[in-house]
């Protein structure tokens, strides 16, 4: 009898790290955040966020053991997934909300297309514009911190010529916004985790929040109201360094994280949102084949 030859991609790296150990620790870097957005709007918050992650777990497991009919491992990313949605959302919001849009995240932004590792969107986000597009009064109707009155978020307020609040007041989160968006000091303690343990490039939100900065120098916008305002920094850390819906070449990875920052920008400025990260990243998660294409290295010896 013959040998049977096994073929499988180079260069056969192998790694102690898993799937699961990585989710894992991506949550542990997004609890900063989670815990500030329960501190800042009590317990509504943390209402919405734990129906996202419920929703988003439950909804995988039933679609992967009674839809697709295989066996269920629990790698963790549907957490991770429902609780970048909730941390999207307003804190206010109606949990009903919440649990519709992380059953469309993990359906139609991950498992129509095969599971972890084949979606070309990030699943959250997916989720997060179905409902900003299906329920767009919902989406848009913020809270005061420590305060059930209704308040305008500051990237409302540039828009509109008002006071805007101190590059304090934006960096500790004390300002409306979405539950986990709010506090830049809390994101930021979470996503240089994740570039200290490697499991994020830094190129990436680098060139995210670099190039939102230059925009905002060119046009006379206050910086820091451009990078701690809105979902700018929870989008550079943790939803545009996404492995799956990525570039994986050093060149790919700055132009797409470029690439958003400028959409991002040109949304805020000139579109009908006062908010356009979740579609910069969105547009340029499309662009990643491209990308990739126009910046692969050469292999030795072939046709420049």
């Amino acid at each position: 009898m013959g040998r049977i030859l096994l073929q499988s991609p180079g260069p056969h790296l192998g790694s102690p790290e898993q799937t699961r150990q990585i989710m894992w620790l991506v949550v542990l870097s997004l609890l900063p955040a989670s815990l500030a957005g329960v501190y800042f709007f009590g317990f509504g918050a943390l209402v919405v966020l734990a129906t996202s992650v419920a929703a988003a777990v439950v909804t995988e497991y039933l679609w992967i053991k009674y839809v697709r009919g295989k066996e269920v491992r629990a790698d963790g990313s549907a957490v991770v997934t429902g609780l970048l949605l909730g941390l999207t959302l307003p804190p206010g919001i109606s949990p009903l909300y919440a649990f519709i849009g992380a059953v469309v995240a993990i359906i139609l932004g991950k498992q129509v297309y095969g599971g972890l590792g084949s979606n070309p969107f990030n699943p959250a986000l997916v989720g997060r514009t179905f409902l900003l597009i299906s329920f767009p009064v919902v989406m848009t109707t913020w809270q005061a911190p420590w305060d059930a009155t209704t308040t305008a978020t500051p990237l409302s307020l540039l828009a509109t010529g008002g006071p805007l609040p101190s590059w304090g007041q934006l960096f500790w989160g004390n300002v409306g916004g979405s539950l986990g968006e709010t506090s830049v000091l809390a994101l930021a303690l979470g996503g240089l985790y994740l570039i200290y343990k490697g499991y994020i490039d830094w190129r990436i939100p680098t060139g995210v929040l670099g190039s939102a900065a230059l925009f905002s120098l060119a046009l006379g916008i206050p910086v820091t109201t451009t990078l701690f305002s809105g979902g700018l920094v929870l989008g550079a850390f943790f939803m545009a360094t996404d492995y799956v819906t990525s570039p994986v070449t050093p060149a790919g990875r700055w132009l797409f994280a470029i690439g958003i920052g400028l959409i991002t920008m040109v949304i805020r400025q000139f579109g009908g949102y006062p908010e356009g990260v979740s579609f910069a990243i969105l547009l340029m998660n499309a662009a990643v084949p491209l990308l990739e294409k126009l910046t692969w290295p050469k292999a030795m010896g072939a046709v420049q």
